[in-house]
């Protein structure tokens, strides 16, 4: 694949020009750093309770209510929104716009109506219970209509795709002696000794959680048989639409529902069959992200001359690394949020949606605990979203299932990423100044997430260690918030615009994320 000139690799083109331009004193570190330490800032202040992250009211309308929130203080989702634009950060922001506006107020209203309450009834917290049991199931259902469909629409590719994997490995077979450095790959007798090694392993994993060695076995046909054909589809979509499109989640999703299926075939039922499905799951999902970016990987190094085994190596390591280490942080996010008064992976701080879904699909199927109506209805949503033409369904239906907080806050960041589009047309830049302003405020929204990240790790392990931290204020103002959102939005605006250039200078590369 990273030899078919039909590929055309945009991001790991973009990589290895950024690369080149490294080599001769390019500046854009100083967007990235400059941003991360304003990120770690503004999270740090948020912490120490400078201001309020978020605010909230509720407005009371006859005998129902609306619940209105702010966007959250957070430049790690305004950064998101800065660099998706604001047509896709809209259309997330849309999701949340039909929960919180639609469908969690009206099943509020329908289900008290009628009713006494009695006085100290907490409106809001009931309409928070609402959204999560009613209408997150409902965002469930569109969210896997979405996923079917971007599938659907790459049918092509991926047919391909799997025509290409086998072809490749039928080539690898042939063991062919290679001279040229630049095109000799792992030997193809190590790579099958390693898919083996790693498939022995995993089986004893499946069977720990199943506790089936049936069941085990046909999770382990079903991990190697996926995750070796989606892993070629996933760098085959790397090669022509870059990673950032990449449909991850409908490749794992349709790995999930194939395993749940034979799973209840077997008999399994209860946690250890949903294990087995997860486990599957998670090592496809995996595999297929790694494929992709392995390939940009290699693709870039094609254009810089490297050898493709040790790059091949040097990505083996760094996947064993971040297996073993990955853990350790996600332990601490999560039992941190549950310690600073959260509900850890799945709640308001840490929603992820995409695991939500695996989750409550595997349990659905397999322990039969699904709410089939709501999931129904909410494809039945989606599909009416296909109908009326909508760009992303998925990013409509994600937009539904997070918290408004955080949907409002990507759209504030997709919106000063319009103001810059504007600004642009305004002051009549050209190609290269709109490129330069593009690349350098991807740099300063990426330094923000990694900021907002790498900072937000440090609290969660001060609340894991339960060290208790100083507080400006019991109750800080939100007023003091403004003045951060447009702090942010200064930054985003004012900086990569001043940083233009002249006219006539080259055009960077296209920073790509």
């Amino acid at each position: 694949m990273v030899e078919d000139v039909e590929l055309p690799f945009p991001e790991s083109v973009a990589a290895a020009e950024i690369h080149k331009a490294g080599r001769h004193g390019g500046g854009g570190s100083k967007f990235l750093f400059g941003a991360m330490g304003i990120g770690a800032v503004i999270q740090s202040l948020g912490q120490f309770k400078l201001f309020a992250t978020s605010w909230d009211k509720l407005i009371p309308l006859g005998k129902g209510s609306l619940l209105f929130k702010s966007p959250d203080v957070s430049p790690a989702y305004m950064g998101v929104g800065y660099i998706i634009g604001p047509r896709l950060a809209a259309l997330n922001f849309s999701g949340g716009v039909l929960a919180w506006g639609l469908l969690t107020p009206m099943i509020a209203y329908f289900k008290y109506y009628g009713q006494e309450l009695p006085a100290d009834f907490d409106w809001a917290a009931t309409m928070v219970t609402v959204w999560k049991s009613y209408v997150r199931p409902i965002a469930i259902g569109g969210m896997l209509v979405g996923a079917g469909f971007t599938l659907f629409k790459m049918r092509k590719s991926l047919a391909t795709g799997i025509a290409r994997s086998v072809g490749d490995v039928k080539k690898a077979a042939t063991g062919e002696h290679v001279e040229i450095r630049t095109e000799k790959d792992i030997s193809f007798k190590w790579i099958m000794i390693g898919i083996l090694g790693t498939a022995v392993a995993t089986f004893f994993i499946y069977n720990y959680f199943a506790q089936n060695v049936l069941a085990a076995l046909v999770a382990t046909i079903v991990m190697i048989v996926a995750g070796f054909f989606f892993a070629a589809v996933s760098g085959y979509l790397v090669g022509i639409i870059g990673s950032s499109n990449n449909p991850i989640s409908g490749l794992t999703l349709s790995t999930l529902v194939v395993a749940a299926i034979l799973m209840v075939a077997l008999g399994m039922k209860g946690t250890q069959g949903v294990a087995a499905v997860l486990g599957v799951a998670a090592v496809v999902c995996v595999a297929a992200a790694v494929a992709g970016e392995m390939l940009q990987d290699l693709k870039a190094g094609h254009f810089l001359g490297g050898t493709p085994w040790k790059m091949q190596v040097g990505d083996i390591i760094g996947v064993v690394v971040s297996a073993a280490i990955m853990f350790i942080p996600l332990l601490i996010l999560h039992e941190g949020d549950i310690k600073m008064g959260g509900t850890g992976f799945g709640g308001d701080k840490l929603p992820a949606p995409q695991a939500s879904l695996m989750a409550i699909l595997s349990k659905g199927i397999v322990a039969g605990d699904m709410e089939w109506i709501l999931i129904f209805v909410g494809m039945l949503m989606g599909v009416g979203f296909i109908l009326m033409n909508v760009k992303s369904p998925m990013l409509v239906s994600v937009g539904m299932y997070l918290p408004l907080g955080t949907t409002f806050a990507i759209f504030v960041g997709g919106m000063i990423k319009g103001i810059v589009e504007r600004v642009n047309a305004k002051k009549g830049f050209n190609d290269a100044q709109k490129s330069r302003v593009e690349n350098n405020g991807v740099l300063l929204a990426a330094g923000l997430i990694a900021g907002e990240a790498l900072i937000g790790l440090l609290f969660a392990g001060l609340a894991f260690g339960e060290i208790k931290l100083f507080e400006f204020f019991a109750q800080p103002s939100f007023l003091v918030s403004l003045v951060v959102f447009g702090l942010i939005g200064w930054i985003l605006v004012q900086i990569p615009v001043k940083n233009a250039g002249k006219p006539d200078d080259p055009a960077p590369p296209q920073v790509s994320m």
